[in-house]
């Protein structure tokens, strides 16, 4: 009876020294790690420490609202392209044009044969809206009516708008991620909030402008300027940046985008010595920039950046390496900051502020004093109810409990998760539930005793009997705060996530941990009564 075995004894031991192994940066600090790494082969010295949030340390906070009208525009725009070309496969010429509408297009067809021909391709462009969780959501991305005397009208679904924002959002996530922290060593929390709003945190951080200017579009486009008596319905006039903020027109069809970068890099001009941005294209981008330049030999061009013309060179000869430079009256911080959005690429969609705000670092510091303060009081109260309940058996539960805060820390630690003001609540709230767990044992253990069981008999059935109620009431507990994790954000997640964890370190801490150390206290002293 009341026995463990050798393995799971080891086990249980492993677990221990691993939980301390982890826990080491978080406790001890970079910089006695650093030493620690200079004694020790760099393998065996643990990396990962647990990271603070804003709230802790201070930094930037920004939140930002994905452009749905715009993302609209360019699916009409989009739309528009997709039925030239079944028009201009078909041969078909449709009375009027293309007319772009908020949320479609439409054209007449007066010829009923022609109509007739061109309407089930104009069908096939409704392509099924897929989600990358559920799969084919059983709709389609267009509606196409025929309404008569010729008329189409095709409108973009609902569905399909919709499932254009998330996935933009979520691309963009990854692309602000490249952006803000290009070296890895920021470690900046970036999650989407909503369908279309992605908020983004960077500890430390002390500007919000710094930030803020790298979440730009970095839509990159190179097209030529239109020649005079071009078609105005294929031309565009945009704010020209190398000439003061004139304006210039330039053509609609893009020659190469952004998209074929491969690699872009800050440089200086050998010419002139100011700074430049060397680009180069992939092969598909090199082909179609060596085609466009040898056609054009003499004509200028337009690099355009999020709808702004950068530079507008003329060509001088063919350019056929795939490579070339964008030069505009760059300070060495532009060019470098330009060369970081085309690197990462172009968002899929435009994003606007809906909120900023700057988190002082001595904020942060009044916050972890606060915090220590109220884990350090609880704490105590904690320790003295337990002791003068429970005596040594209040020990053994302290021990217990100081275990499972390092075992926390650990697996915090482990998943790269980060530790914020609520979270410390968690933490301290999980302290609470811990300490219930063993006054549940222990009062079951006190029952056995009073029912006439021996000490043993007594211990062995306290710990089994109790576990069922242990158990229920944490995983409800836990399975409370997943759903407030998948359902919550920002502060709440924090929450959720310690409180989690620290719902599993504590079942883990009171039937092994707890029961080992009563096991050799009572092997120890063999007592007849147990003092509880």
């Amino acid at each position: 009876m009341f026995r463990q075995s050798t393995f799971k004894t080891v086990l249980i031991v492993l677990t221990l020294f691993l939980g301390t192994y982890f826990t080491l940066p978080t406790m001890l600090g970079p910089d006695t790690m650093r030493q620690i790494g200079n004694v020790l082969p760099t393998f065996l010295v643990p990396k990962s420490a647990v990271k603070l949030g804003l709230d802790l340390q201070g930094g930037v906070h920004v939140m930002l609202e994905a452009d749905k009208p715009g993302l609209i525009k360019d699916l009409v725009r989009q739309l528009q392209e997709d039925v030239r070309r079944v028009l201009r496969t078909e041969r078909v010429a449709p009375t009027g044009g293309i007319v772009a509408q908020t949320r479609g297009v439409s054209l007449r067809i007066t010829d009923a044969a022609q109509r007739t021909k061109v309407f089930p391709k104009l069908q096939e462009l409704a392509t099924p809206v897929t989600n990358a969780v559920i799969g084919n959501t059983g709709q389609r991305s267009l509606e196409i009516v025929d309404l008569g005397d010729g008329l189409i009208q095709m409108v973009i679904t609902d569905a399909e708008v919709n499932e254009r924002v998330r996935r933009a959002t979520d691309q963009s996530i990854e692309i602000f991620r490249k952006r803000i922290d290009p070296d890895g060593v920021k470690e900046p929390s970036i999650q989407r909030q909503g369908l279309e709003r992605i908020v983004v945190q960077v500890p430390g951080a002390k500007n919000s402008k710094e930030i803020t200017d790298v979440l730009q579009p970095g839509k990159l486009e190179f097209r030529m300027v239109a020649e005079p008596g071009a078609n105005p319905s294929e031309i565009e006039t945009l704010v020209h940046l190398d000439e003061g903020g004139g304006t210039i027109q330039v053509e609609r069809r893009v020659l190469v985008r952004g998209e074929d970068l491969t690699s872009a890099e800050p440089g200086f001009d050998q010419r002139n010595s100011e700074p430049i941005v060397n680009f180069r294209f992939n092969v598909k981008g090199a082909q179609a920039f060596a085609k466009a330049t040898t056609e054009n030999v003499g004509k200028p061009f337009a690099i355009i950046l999020d709808n702004k013309v950068v530079s507008a060179p003329r060509i001088i000869s063919p350019i056929t390496q795939g490579q070339g430079q964008i030069s505009g009256r760059f300070t060495v911080e532009a060019a470098n900051r330009l060369s970081i959005l085309l690197r990462s690429g172009a968002l899929p969609a435009s994003f606007t502020l809906v909120e900023e705000r700057t988190v002082g670092p001595g904020l942060g510091r009044d916050s972890i004093a606060a915090a220590a303060l109220a884990s350090t009081v609880s704490a105590a109260a904690i320790a003295v109810f337990t002791v003068a309940t429970y005596g040594i058996f209040g020990v053994i539960a302290l021990l217990a409990l100081v275990v499972n805060v390092v075992l926390i820390f650990a697996c915090m630690a482990l998943i790269g998760s980060t530790l914020t003001l609520p979270g410390i609540a968690g933490i301290v709230l999980t302290v609470a539930v811990a300490v219930d767990s063993n006054v549940l044992i222990y009062e079951r253990i006190r029952e056995e005793q009073m029912a006439g069981r021996s000490a043993i008999s007594a211990l062995d059935s306290g710990f089994t009997r109790a576990l069922a109620t242990v158990l229920d009431a944490n995983v409800t507990g836990f399975l409370a705060h997943a759903i407030l994790y998948f359902v919550g954000t920002g502060p709440v997640k924090g929450f959720a996530v310690t409180t989690c964890i620290g719902i599993a370190t504590t079942i883990f801490t009171a039937f092994t941990l707890t029961r080992i150390m009563v096991g050799v206290w009572y092997r120890v002293f063999r007592p007849k009564v147990v003092p509880i």
